[in-house]
């Protein structure tokens, strides 16, 4: 747990097992799930939970359904979420962790949908209103729990795709080629941290070529490293609360476990709906035939770093997820951007879905 962050920024937290050496790896996958999944539990649920809308926008379905859509449309919708959740480190202090709040305005930046939105050309007045849609802003999702920006400890993302940290996190500035990056800003939650693993906060400082597009550009620099917490594996961060490790969409991805009403439940972009976790039960074209082949999960695999531990690391997730008590068939998942209805995507519709959650209370 130590990185270039305060020794004291992880304070509260506890090391999670990690995964053995067996010889079949999707089986030791299972009992690390399992073994996570019981400790988690025993250790009580966060005091609220409550996540909001930001946004919603196209994805291509050739990597958020991977091989398995069986419709001809190149489109799919997703709704982009923030969950603010509020619990007990092992310490016994109230904490407060905003889990992917986006900067939707500064993310549309990054390469590859600032790519799709100019592909649009002439028509892009007309044609943007019709296919994205903004929601409430982090600012106001904070507010509406009655938070202040103050309130905030940590934040954290399941991977850095997209992500620019200087509205939260402030920046020294930078040299880049690009004015908007050059001048120093002060970060709007002025008390929290980032969690993320140290795998991919190198990555991110030292993007290859392939990567390039799904980062935003300037996304993380002059970030004063005392506000940065590296970790070294899967956490609890207390009562309810834990990051795992779950490499494969990205070197340093990690996944939140939440313990809530539902039990437990994960989020993360692995997935994006409970039905990329159970395609045999899916309602979505194409999604059953591709169970029958023998996949038990469908990857959303914009860049494939590591496919196969992306494969594990699906498995782990709804390994501690366990089943949905609203659709038992399905693992409790509940995306960070979760697949949603569009009328450019017709049929590419959910079999279960989450939308806005809220379980207890300030």
């Amino acid at each position: 747990m130590k990185g270039s962050a305060r020794d004291e920024a992880a304070d509260g937290m506890r090391q999670l097992p990690k995964l053995g050496a067996g010889n079949d790896r999707r089986r030791e996958v299972v009992r690390l799930g399992e073994a996570i999944r019981e400790r988690v539990l025993a250790g009580g649920q966060v005091r609220m939970l409550r996540s909001f809308e930001l946004a919603r926008f196209p994805y291509p379905t050739r990597y958020g359904l991977r091989d398995a859509l069986s419709l001809p449309w190149p489109y799919l919708c997703l709704a982009n979420r923030v969950f603010v959740v509020r619990y007990d480190d092992f310490e016994g202090r109230l904490r407060t962790l905003l889990v992917s709040p986006s900067d939707v305005d500064a993310n549309a930046e990054t390469p590859f949908f600032k790519g799709l939105v100019d592909a649009l050309g002439p028509a892009r007045g007309v044609l943007q209103p019709r296919i994205t849609k903004r929601g409430i802003d982090v600012l106001g999702a904070l507010a509406a729990c009655g938070l202040a920006p103050g309130d905030v400890d940590f934040i954290t993302y399941d991977h850095l795709h997209t992500q620019d940290l200087r509205r939260w996190l402030g920046s020294a500035g930078t040299t880049g080629p690009q004015s908007r990056l050059r001048q120093p800003r002060e970060g709007l939650l002025p008390n929290a941290r980032l969690l993320v693993m140290r795998a991919e906060w190198q990555s991110v400082h030292a993007l290859l070529p392939p990567q390039l597009p799904w980062y935003c550009p300037g996304g993380v620099a002059g970030i004063d490293p005392e506000r940065v917490v590296q970790l070294d594996g899967s956490v609890e961060l207390g009562r309810g609360v834990a990051l795992v490790a779950t490499p494969g969409h990205t070197e340093g991805n990690h996944s939140i476990v939440l313990g809530w009403g539902d039990g437990l439940t994960v989020t993360s972009e692995n997935g994006l709906s409970p039905d990329s976790y159970a395609p045999a039960a899916s309602a979505i074209p194409g999604l059953r035939a591709y169970a029958e082949r023998g996949m038990d999960v469908v990857l959303n695999g914009n860049t494939l770093e590591r496919g196969l531990e992306q494969y594990l690391s699906m498995v782990l997730e709804k390994t501690i997820a366990g089943p949905s008590s609203r659709d038992p068939r399905f693992p409790a998942f509940l995306a960070s951007s979760e697949l949603t209805p569009a009328w450019y995507a017709p049929g590419i519709a959910p079999t279960l879905a989450y939308g806005d959650v809220q379980f207890g209370a300030l």
